[in-house]
C-alpha cells in the first residue's frame, strides 16, 4: 500500500461537515489515497473534486485561522532552526516566524492538536497555526531543509558528538560499516527517488573542500538540489554506499571506476550507469538514469515536421549507404537512431548495433557493447560483424579514421549503416570525415544523408503565458524587428507541474541534408562546410536556427532556449541567405529582360 500523508479521514470528515465535500467525493478521494498515497487536500484539488480556494476559504473561516502562501514566504534561518527537523517531517509543518511569544507554523492539517501540543511543550511558547497547501508545505520543507534532512538528522542524533564536523580521516572499516547503516541507505534512496520524480537524466554528486553538492540534470540543464549542510559529514559513507550498490571496489579511491545499478520505482525498472573519478576532496560520482522498461520513441513523436519526417523516411529506407546523425552530447542522437531502427526492425531484416554503452535493450536486434579495456573497439567489432550477415548496422560513434573507413566501406558493400559524429552542423560532417583521413571519393560515394539536431525545452503548458523577449536576444539570433512583427512569444511562469522551471519536456529541432550529386562533387573537391551549407540551403535545407524559429513562432519553445542551443554563426547563415536571394533576383531580372 502507498504511504498516506498527514491528511486523512478525520480531515475529510471535517470537510463533509462544513459542506465543502460530499460523502461520495470524500470516498472517491480516500480510494485514490489508499491506492496512490499522498495528502487528501492535494488529491481533492488535483482530481478537481474541490478547488483549493474553496477548501482553504471554508476551513480558515471555520477554524478562525489565516491562510498563507508558503511559496512566497521569506523565512529566516533562525526561525527554521526553532523546530527540530524530525518534527518538521513527522507533522509536515514549517515554522514561519516568531513574535510576541508566539511561533507561527504553516500546516496543511490545522486540526492536528497533538502536533501543536508537542510543539508547545518543546518550545515553551504558544503556537499559532497558519493554513497552507500540503503540496507547498512539502516543497518548502525540501527547499529549506534539503533532501533527506530527516535522515541526516536521525544520523546525527544516533552518533551524538562522536563524529567531528569535518569529514576527517576515517578508516575504511568505519566507512564500510556506516555505508550499510539504514539511514545512509535511506538517504541514497531518497536522492535517487527525487531525481526520478523530477524527470532527471543524470545525478551529479560532487565533493568540495567545505561541502557536498548534488545536482540533477533536468531537460538538459543542471539544477542544484537543496541538501542539509550536515550531509558533508557523511560524504564518504554516501559515496561508498553507491559504489556498493554498483558492485564497485570501495577500497579503490585513486582510479576511475564504472558500474551499474538496477532499481525499481513505482512499478518501473530503471538502469543506473555509475561513473566515479578521484578529486582532491573525494570521489565525484555521475549517475546516468535510463528507463530500462520504458517505451522507445517512434519517429512521429520526435518533433519532426511533415517535410523533415518525409525526408528522413526516404533516407532510412534506402537499401545501402551511410546516414550520419551529428550533434553534441545530449542532443538526442541515440533516441533518433533507436526510433529509426525500431521502424526498420522486421523479421526479414538482420540489424546489428555496436554501442558504448547499450542504453536500451531492443527486442529482435543484436546489440554489442564496446569494451576498450579488452580491445573490443568499434573498429575490431566492425571487422567481424560482416560475417554475421547484417542488413542494417548501427555504429554508435565514428571517432577515428579506422572506424570511419571501415564504416564507409561497409556501407559501400551493400549495407545500410547509421552512425553519429560530433560536428556543429550537418554540412560540417563531410569536411570532418575528410579531416579524419577518409578519402573524399569514399565519402562522396557512400553518404546518403546527414542530420544535425538539438533538443530544446518545451514551454510548460500549465503555466504558459505571453512574454515579449528583449530585442537584443532576437538580434543575437539574427532576426530584425520587421521579421518578428506580429509574432506572439510565450514563456512558462513556473508552476508545481514543471517544478517551477517554466519548461516541461523537450522536443527536437533538425537540419537535414539529403546528399545530392552536387554535394557529392563538393565533397570530392574537399569543399568547406560553408560551401556545402550554401548549396544545401539552395536546395531547400532549413538550418537549425530556422527550424527552431518555427517552433518559437508556434509557441512550443522560447527565444532564450533557441539561443542557448544554436550557437553557430547566425550571420554566416544570413550572408548565405542574402547571396541566394541576390542570385534568385538576378535570375528573375535576366529572365524578364530576355522576355
Amino acid at each position: 500500500m502507498a504511504e498516506t500523508g498527514v491528511l486523512g479521514r478525520s480531515y475529510g470528515d471535517l470537510l463533509v461537515s462544513l459542506g465543502v465535500l460530499s460523502e461520495d467525493g470524500l470516498n472517491r478521494g480516500l480510494a485514490i489515497q489508499s491506492n496512490q498515497g499522498g495528502d487528501l487536500d492535494a488529491i481533492l484539488v488535483e482530481n478537481e473534486i474541490v478547488s483549493l480556494e474553496t477548501l482553504q476559504e471554508v476551513v480558515s473561516s471555520h477554524l478562525g485561522i489565516e491562510t498563507i502562501n508558503i511559496k512566497d514566504a521569506a523565512i529566516k534561518r533562525d526561525v527554521l532552526s526553532l523546530v527540530p527537523v524530525r518534527l518538521v517531517h513527522r507533522y509536515q509543518i514549517v515554522p514561519v516566524d516568531r513574535e510576541n511569544g508566539y511561533i507561527r507554523i504553516a500546516t496543511a492539517n490545522p486540526i492536528n492538536h497533538d502536533a501543536f501540543d508537542d510543539l508547545r511543550l518543546l518550545l515553551k511558547c504558544e503556537v499559532e497555526p497558519l493554513l497552507a497547501y500540503s503540496v507547498d508545505i512539502r516543497a518548502a520543507i525540501k527547499r529549506y531543509y534539503g533532501i533527506g534532512s530527516d535522515t541526516v538528522d536521525s544520523l546525527m542524533e544516533d552518533e551524538g558528538d562522536d563524529l567531528v564536523a569535518d569529514v576527517g580521516p576515517v578508516g575504511d572499516g568505519d566507512i564500510e560499516e556506516l555505508s550499510q547503516d539504514a539511514s545512509i541507505i535511506r538517504f541514497v534512496n531518497q536522492v535517487m527517488s527525487e531525481a526520478i520524480s523530477d524527470r532527471a537524466t543524470d545525478i551529479h554528486i560532487e565533493p568540495f573542500e567545505d561541502r557536498l553538492r548534488i545536482r540533477y540534470r533536468i531537460d538538459g540543464l543542471l539544477y542544484e538540489a537543496s541538501l542539509p549542510p550536515a550531509v558533508r559529514r557523511y560524504q564518504a559513507a554516501i559515496i561508498s554506499r553507491i559504489k556498493i550498490m554498483a558492485d564497485m571496489n570501495i577500497a579503490e579511491k585513486r582510479l576511475p571506476q564504472d558500474g551499474r545499478i538496477t532499481i525499481r520505482r513505482g512499478g518501473t525498472d530503471f538502469d543506473l550507469r555509475v561513473s566515479t573519478v578521484p578529486t582532491p576532496y573525494g570521489e565525484s560520482i555521475v549517475i546516468r538514469i535510463l528507463n530500462s522498461s520504458g517505451e522507445l520513441y517512434d519517429l512521429s513523436r520526435l518533433g519532426m515536421d511533415e517535410d523533415s519526417y518525409n525526408i528522413w523516411q526516404k533516407m532510412i529506407h534506402r537499401p545501402y549507404g551511410i546516414i550520419l546523425v551529428t550533434g553534441p552530447t545530449g542532443s538526442g542522437k541515440t533516441t533518433t537512431l533507436y526510433a529509426s531502427l525500431a521502424e526498420l526492425n522486421r523479421t526479414d531484416v538482420k540489424i546489428i548495433t555496436i554501442e558504448e554503452p547499450i542504453e536500451y535493450q531492443m527486442e529482435g536486434i543484436t546489440q554489442i557493447q564496446v569494451q576498450s579495456k579488452i580491445g573490443l573497439t568499434f573498429a575490431t567489432v566492425l571487422r567481424s560483424l560482416l560475417r554475421q550477415d547484417p542488413d542494417i548496422m548501427l555504429v554508435g560513434e565514428t571517432r577515428d579514421q579506422e572506424t570511419a573507413e571501415i564504416t564507409i566501406r561497409t556501407a559501400l558493400t551493400g549495407h545500410l549503416v547509421f552512425s553519429t559524429l560530433h560536428t556543429n552542423d550537418a554540412a560540417g560532417a563531410i569536411p570532418r570525415l575528410i579531416d579524419m583521413g577518409v578519402e573524399p571519393f569514399l565519402v562522396a560515394s557512400s553518404l546518403i544523408g546527414i542530420i544535425a539536431q538539438r533538443l530544446v525545452r518545451v514551454v510548460c503548458p500549465h503555466c504558459k503565458e505571453v512574454h515579449q523577449p528583449a530585442p537584443e536576444l532576437l538580434l543575437a539570433l539574427g532576426f530584425y524587428p520587421d521579421e518578428y512583427e506580429g509574432v506572439t512569444f510565450y514563456k512558462g511562469r513556473g508552476c508545481e507541474q514543471c517544478k517551477y522551471l517554466g519548461y516541461m519536456g523537450r522536443t527536437g529541432i533538425y537540419e537535414m541534408i539529403p546528399v545530392s550529386q552536387e554535394i557529392r562533387e563538393l565533397a570530392t573537391r574537399r569543399a568547406s562546410g560553408a560551401d556545402i551549407k550554401k548549396v544545401a540551403m539552395q536546395q531547400g535545407m532549413r538550418t537549425l536556427r530556422q527550424y527552431g524559429w518555427e517552433r518559437v513562432k508556434m509557441g512550443l519553445t522560447t527565444v532564450e532556449e533557441l539561443l542557448r542551443v544554436t550557437q553557430e554563426d547566425v550571420y554566416l547563415e544570413r550572408n548565405i541567405a542574402k547571396e541566394l536571394e541576390k542570385e534568385q533576383s538576378q535570375v528573375l531580372q535576366t529572365g524578364f529582360e530576355l522576355a
